[in-house]
């Protein structure tokens, strides 16, 4: 459970945000905000935890497609690392398969960017009393498009392959068969309904399942 906040206390928030220029609207826009202090500002998921251990944020907001580890990466390590501090996904990429994996992650709220800046703070106050805050629209196509239907090692052989990887890279990275990595692939592009790997990347990556 959240800690318990009085009104005369600010929110204290990590942004993490990998445009700099985004990232400083942001801040500036929060900022203004009389109850919420943006006490650190970061620009790659590999520098969320340590900048939350440190700062101790009550808040974190994160951007998904991050340099390094990803903000839905980053959220499920902040549930193990920093507990208190609950997690609000910011985000362009309004796709359904992220938001099931930010709330896998343990994040307490999901957003797009298109949003108001008021009802940005507004979502910051509402996650500290103990609510989920999800954008009405996504969370009704979240719930038309259904679960993944990919195991995490077919994600895993996907996002091995993004790269042009051949099928010998493939199984080298991960230590797998080469064998054993054709059927991974076959079962993906089986499941994403294309004819081809590439086509199973750019579909799964839509449909944020990777």
């Amino acid at each position: 459970m959240p800690r318990d906040h009085r009104p005369s206390k600010s929110i204290r928030v990590l942004l993490a945000e990998d445009q700099q220029m985004m990232r400083g609207a942001l801040a500036l826009l929060l900022g203004m905000e009389p109850d919420i202090e943006v006490v650190a500002q970061v620009a790659s998921g590999d520098a969320i935890v340590d900048a939350a251990l440190l700062r101790r944020p009550d808040v974190a907001l994160l951007d998904i497609e991050l340099p390094g580890i990803s903000g839905l990466d980053a959220a499920a390590r902040l549930r193990d690392e920093a507990p208190d501090c609950r997690v609000l996904i910011l985000t362009t990429f309004g796709r359904p398969g992220y938001l099931r994996r930010a709330m896998e992650a343990g994040a307490a709220g999901f957003l797009v960017k298109d949003g108001p800046v008021e009802e940005l703070a507004a979502a910051i106050r509402r996650v500290l009393t103990g609510e989920t805050v999800i954008d009405p629209a996504l969370a009704a196509a979240a719930l038309s498009a259904g679960p993944n239907p990919l195991t995490a090692r077919e994600c895993e052989v996907l996002k091995a392959s993004v790269d042009g990887a051949t099928v010998a890279d493939v199984a080298g990275r991960l230590h797998l068969s080469e064998s054993t990595v054709r059927n991974y692939l076959s079962a993906a592009i089986g499941k994403t309904g294309t004819r081809n790997r590439a086509e199973a990347v750019r579909e799964a990556r839509q449909q944020g399942w990777l």
